[in-house]
């Protein structure tokens, strides 16, 4: 298959979920559809047991491997989905809860990584380095399928932009954190991995350089459309930003995702003040909320298909299920310190922990960074226990963060 009849497929399948979610299940859409793909794929393994003659599964299982999920995420849709994020957190919402946000997106995936690393290790006995690399995987959160979720909960603003916020740079850090351990713990070429001097200069470039370009990109393109006043000719400029910046950070190796979600911020809050009319806002707002919405179906019917590429053994789903706990537990280890370290000078609402633990969710970009691991004996292993993960956090905590935030956070603020 091409990649445009893949895309087509994809389409389609996300629209025929999503209506039968619609119509019939009635949960969150992006969940929903996670859902009816899972149903789905399920339905074809056991179709494929009854009758093997029609090889139902192999065939579906190619087509899910012809569409190299890790690519099509890390190299397409991440950025578009980290600046259409970043677009709709403002600036001036942000700058509140900046110090929270920055100690969780940077200490936070520090602790989760490590706490996940060493219980992981023990777990199943695997390297430390390479237990490090998986915790690295599953501490970047997802929680755009849940904001609506949270949204409907009526709870106050501050705490929407806390979560979507550090969500945003948690993505970026922690993905730096990946390509930064997986350089220690995977030989290259001549057999030996990469220094922890290199690392450490390869995490600078990477988050600095990506953050000094977003933020480069995002004001030139802003006194660019300063100067226009065409909706449709500036919608396809900040398209051209979001495609092209991406693009760009890659070709200079500095952190695409870091460099999606400084330019997002800076259009989504000077840009729309002081470089848009009343008119073209609105069209920019509706256009990329649209592009928001449309990926996110397409990548959680992708991560429910994605069930074919996974190793079903025993040992390694049982491995899957207690690294949910571990991911809790990093989770709740990546909230809690920073509030703590915030806690003499500013009050915190108890609502704020449980809240901000439970509507962490694990999403596509746990699963492709899985999947772009190196071939090793831990890759299958790995990549199993990364997708139990995820359907954990999207399917279960997903739909039981709302009743939460209804019963312990409605009117959770930081004073």
């Amino acid at each position: 298959m091409n990649i445009l009849q893949i895309a087509s497929l994809l389409i389609v399948l996300a629209g025929v979920f999503g209506a039968i979610n619609y119509l019939y299940l009635k949960l969150p859409s992006a969940i929903g559809i996670l859902i009816v793909a899972l149903f789905a794929s399920f339905g074809v393994m056991v179709l494929d047991l009854v009758y093997p003659a029609l090889g139902m599964a192999d065939a579906v299982r190619q087509v899910v491997l012809d569409i190299e999920f890790s690519d099509a995420l890390l190299e397409g849709m991440l950025g578009l989905l980290l600046f259409a994020g970043a677009l709709h957190v403002k600036l001036s919402d942000l700058k509140e809860q900046w110090l929270l946000v920055f100690l969780m997106a940077t200490i936070g995936v520090g602790l989760s990584t490590a706490i996940v690393g060493v219980g992981f290790s023990w777990i199943t006995g695997m390297p430390l380095i390479i237990a490090f690399v998986f915790g690295s995987i599953v501490s970047p959160t997802d929680p755009v399928a849940v904001l609506g979720v949270l949204r409907a909960a009526n709870l106050k603003k501050s705490l929407e932009t806390k979560i979507a916020g550090e969500s945003l740079f948690n993505d970026g850090v922690a993905y730096v954190v990946f390509l930064v351990l997986v350089s220690l713990a995977f030989t290259g070429a001549d057999g030996h991995g990469a220094s922890f001097s290199d690392a450490a200069l390869l995490f600078v470039q990477e988050a600095l350089g990506g953050a000094v370009l977003g933020i480069v990109l995002g004001w030139l393109t802003f006194r660019v459309m300063r100067r226009i006043d065409d909706y449709s000719l500036e919608v396809l400029i900040t398209l051209g930003l979001a495609f092209g910046g991406y693009e760009l950070a890659v070709y200079l190796h500095v952190s695409a995702p870091i460099m999606a979600v400084c330019a997002g911020l800076l259009i989504g809050d000077i840009g729309t003040k002081h470089g848009m009319s009343a008119e073209t806002r609105k069209y920019v707002d509706a256009f990329w909320k649209l592009i928001d919405e449309i990926l996110n179906a397409v990548l959680f019917l992708m991560i429910g298909f994605e069930v074919f590429a996974i190793a079903f053994e025993w040992n390694f789903l049982i491995s899957g299920v207690l690294a949910i706990g571990l991911a809790l537990l990093g989770r709740f280890a990546a909230v809690i310190v920073p509030v703590l370290i915030l806690r003499p000078f500013r009050e915190f609402s108890k609502g704020v922990v449980p809240i901000m633990t439970w509507g962490g969710l694990k999403g596509g970009i746990s699963v492709a960074l899985a999947l772009s691991l190196p071939e090793s004996a831990w890759q299958p292993l790995i990549l199993t226990a990364t997708y139990v993960v995820v359907l954990f956090s999207i399917v279960v905590q997903g739909l039981t963060v709302a009743p939460l935030a209804k019963r312990v956070g409605k009117e959770t603020e930081i004073a």
